[in-house]
């Protein structure tokens, strides 16, 4: 038997997909009863990027694009993975994954492959669990990709859901270090189903919450309570920051970014007034590219570390928060 001697683990190169097409706010005052300042409003979004259907684009061509994209940001070939883990709700097949069909676009046979499902907290639990794997010592290289295209799921009839969502993809390239300090400080994966009728994807009516009536939107696209769901995630991203902090001994000034999911502005900003979160150091895009739920911190990620607001030795939290509901943190020593 083999034996395997634990390791750090670097992010060795970063990359992202998204699609040119724009869906403004005022695009969607065309479709429904609903205005741009409206949307401004409530959740901090002007436009979101979405597939181009008629150009052949599709999740699963996002998420191989951007792990195309941290492969060469790695300066490394598809072949030096040893695994490839992919996050998404909005897949359009369940088997093979899309994981497998990415790992034989890129050439990465005979790397193992598989699709996880955590919704928005999709790429946060699937870098814990890809570092955790090469903190093992089992794994040298990782891909991570967290991609989803909502457009795919949304009733644009249902102005509360569709206001909110847009297609991309972001990816990580993670393998082995010398240094057992680099990598991971501290993660946590959570979940409470009680709360899964807050946010679901029914296939038929025998998949509607007992005692919830059916909204009337299409079957195969999500349904959202959104009082609930921002009920819930204001006070989680809050507690799940602090915790962050309180176990690594960090302090706000000791961390570069705060890489958040871009799920509403008004949820984000109550999180930095209750921390004393300086602006510099909590990104925000979400208004050019609305919540693209598994693909919003692997996309957030991908363009601090190209602009060079992430660097070797900072610290750097992730946090995230989904259907499920879920939600997942992420310390790094990068």
């Amino acid at each position: 038997m083999d034996v395997f001697e634990p390791s750090g683990v670097r992010i060795a190169g970063c990359g992202s997909c998204v699609p040119e097409k724009r869906l403004t706010n005022d695009d969607l005052a065309g479709m429904m009863d609903t205005s741009d300042e409206w949307i401004r409003q409530r959740t901090g979004i002007s436009e979101r990027r979405i597939l181009d259907l008629d150009k052949g684009e599709s999740q699963f061509l996002l998420a191989t694009e951007s792990l195309r994209n941290a492969l060469a940001d790695a300066d490394m070939q598809a072949s030096d993975l040893d695994l490839i883990i992919h996050a998404s709700v909005t897949s359009k097949m369940t088997c093979p994954s899309t994981a497998c069909r990415i790992a034989a676009e890129l050439g990465a046979e005979p790397a193992g492959a598989f699709d996880l499902l955590a919704a928005c907290s999709g790429f946060v639990y699937a870098l814990n669990v890809g570092e955790a794997m090469i903190r093992s010592g089992r794994y040298r290289s990782v891909g991570v990709i967290g991609c989803d295209a909502m457009s795919t799921a949304v009733d644009y009839s249902d102005r509360s859901v569709a206001i909110l969502f847009g297609d991309v993809a972001g990816a990580a390239v993670l393998v082995r270090d010398e240094d057992p300090h680099r990598g991971c400080l501290y993660q946590t994966l959570n979940a409470d189903g009680r709360m899964w009728p807050s946010l679901y994807i029914p296939d038929d009516e025998s998949d509607l919450p007992v005692g919830v009536e059916d909204s009337g939107s299409r079957m195969g696209t999500l349904r959202m309570d959104g009082r609930e769901v921002y009920k819930f995630a204001v006070g989680k991203f809050r507690d799940v920051i602090q915790d962050a902090l309180n176990a690594t001994g960090l302090t706000v000034d000791d961390v570069a970014q705060f890489v958040c999911h871009q799920s509403n502005v008004r949820i984000i900003a109550s999180a930095m007034d209750k921390l004393g979160l300086p602006k510099e150091k909590v990104y925000i895009n979400i208004d050019k590219y609305g919540n693209s739920s598994a693909g919003s911190v692997g996309l957030c990620l991908d363009q601090l570390w190209k602009a060079g607001k992430i660097k070797q030795g900072d610290a750097i939290v992730l946090v995230a928060f989904g259907g499920g509901l879920t939600w997942a943190s992420s310390v790094w020593r990068v």
